[in-house]
């Protein structure tokens, strides 16, 4: 050690140390992304857990698993229940944009499981190279399936959920930058510093959008995308004064 080192001694690393504070108690689901049958189990074994709780999903309800029609719908479904709450995540944006400007953004959403929503809506007659005419057609033809109130209601999702010092989002925010001052974008597609720099304001952040092995709640971030598409397990967090424990599924 040198001299100046053992004098004044060694910087320490910076710390997240602000305690978790919600207003009260409240779930967050991750990513469902078309993945109906974890999706009920989920929502049952929340019922049992705190019935009155709020439930906070942070988006990506559709692509990549089979049923995101029937994900869809039972949301929808819900959008009375003042207990509940949809974020918007990045997953719905492609899929907006594709109805918006099928021909300029419909290949990009297809490859990212846009397929598969539209196989669940019984929509077929593209492919991952499909162009042209045949997105339109597509585009029509989901319009039609999912109908107007569904479709405005999607476009109405908000971005961020917070009680307390506990904010949700779909994907990640700036830590840099106060939160009232970031953008939807942010928010639904992540920051290139979210996951590295720890935030000085004391919120914590709960969000989906990166696949990790285990739920957890760490340096002022709280992770709940387990990847139920691939792996079968939905995850609820259920966050409470000090503490965030995990709901899964499987």
């Amino acid at each position: 050690m040198s001299f100046l080192k053992r004098l004044f001694g060694g910087a320490s690393a910076p710390r997240f140390d602000a305690p978790l504070a919600p207003d009260a108690p409240f779930f967050v689901i991750g990513d469902v992304h078309g993945c109906m049958r974890p999706l009920t189990t989920l929502l049952h074994q929340m019922q049992d857990r705190d019935p009155d709780a709020p439930r906070v999903f942070v988006g990506d309800y559709v692509d990549r698993g089979d049923d995101s029609a029937g994900v869809l719908r039972c949301l929808f479904a819900m959008k009375d229940d003042p207990r509940v709450t949809c974020l918007s995540g990045n997953h719905e944006d492609m899929m907006l944009g594709f109805l918006d400007q099928p021909e300029a953004k419909g290949a990009r959403w297809l490859r990212y499981g846009g397929l598969q929503t539209l196989a669940s809506f019984g929509i077929g007659g593209v492919t991952n190279s499909s162009e042209g005419e045949a997105l339109t057609t597509a585009r029509d033809a989901l319009v039609n399936a999912m109908g107007a109130d569904m479709l405005d209601w999607l476009r109405g999702l908000p971005t961020t959920w917070a009680s307390g010092n506990v904010t949700v989002v779909h994907a990640g925010a700036d830590p840099a930058t106060p939160l009232t001052l970031q953008s939807d974008k942010t928010f639904k597609w992540g920051h290139k510093d979210f996951a590295t720099v720890l935030r000085t304001d004391g919120a914590w952040i709960a969000h989906g959008h990166t696949i990790v092995d285990h739920a957890n709640a760490q340096g002022g971030k709280i992770a709940v995308d387990t990847g139920a598409y691939a792996t079968g397990q939905l995850t609820a967090a259920y966050i409470t004064t000090g503490d965030a424990t995990f709901v899964q599924t499987r």
